[in-house]
């Protein structure tokens, strides 16, 4: 809903989610949802979906997270077709659908996962346009993340799908400020499974340092990094630093001039 707003407001911006979680939302209604979007917006809507984590899932919504690769690949089985021609037959352990659906102007969106482990990342090679990182650093990326989801692309004869790396970013000078920041702002990240994971194999000891800080100078050559790295979007996540009130206004204002390519 508020992406189909957004859209309402603007003409040239792609609008997206970074992520839906799945569990609670049944694929027909996620789909008819995304293409309600992609139709307000002219097709410039991706949906993004995710898992969540078993701290939410379990823990406040009270569903199962016992089987969360085969929840997805099946979630993608119905919500795929759906998408992108309008009908789907499937009849698995969790999902029983045989479901049409029109939405006048809409056309198929781009279907991006939330995948970090081997396994869905290889699914979402195989099912969906591409994935959405988080709290995952360029040597990560370059040497598991891209290499993974465009094997198994290829290997499914998909078109080479995007990596959308989400990072936090701070434009500032004060460095030191910004990592403490980072540290209190996305604390709960490093505890999170599967992000905690991400760190580990970047070999950080926790959110902050993975978090892009520094000048315009510094900030723009880590994001140049990440594209030689594989990611071909970047998700940034500006946060505030105490001591730096204008950091998240400068910090927008600088991805906006590298965005324009000034």
């Amino acid at each position: 809903m508020a992406a189909a707003v957004c859209a309402r407001e603007t003409t040239r911006m792609e609008l997206g989610t970074a992520v839906v979680p799945t569990y609670p939302r049944h694929p027909v209604a996620m789909a008819q949802a995304a293409l309600s979007a992609a139709a307000i917006s002219g097709g410039r809507f991706s949906l993004g979906i995710g898992l969540s984590h078993q701290i939410v899932i379990e823990g406040m919504l009270g569903l199962s997270f016992a089987k969360p690769y085969s929840h997805m690949r099946e979630y993608l089985q119905v919500l795929c077709p759906l998408v992108r021609t309008g009908q789907v037959s499937h009849n698995g352990p969790e999902y029983r659908v045989n479901a049409t659906m029109s939405v006048p102007g809409s056309k198929p969106c781009p279907i991006l996962v939330a995948a970090l482990a081997p396994k869905m990342l290889a699914l979402a090679g195989r099912e969906a346009d591409g994935t959405i990182t988080w709290m995952t650093g360029p040597k990560t990326i370059a040497e598991h993340t891209a290499p993974r989801i465009r094997e198994a692309a290829a290997a499914a004869n998909r078109p080479e799908p995007r990596v959308i790396v989400g990072l936090p970013i701070a434009v500032t000078k004060s460095i030191d400020a910004a990592r403490a920041a980072a540290a209190k702002t996305f604390q709960v990240y490093g505890m999170l499974p599967s992000y905690r994971a991400m760190l580990d194999r970047e070999g950080l000891e926790g959110p902050s340092d993975v978090a892009i800080v520094g000048d315009e100078s510094q900030v723009g050559a880590a994001i140049e990094r990440l594209g030689v790295a594989g990611a071909t979007d970047l998700l940034a996540v500006p946060f505030t630093v105490q001591d730096d009130p204008e950091t998240v206004q400068r910090t927008r204002a600088f991805l906006a001039r590298l965005a324009r390519g000034i």
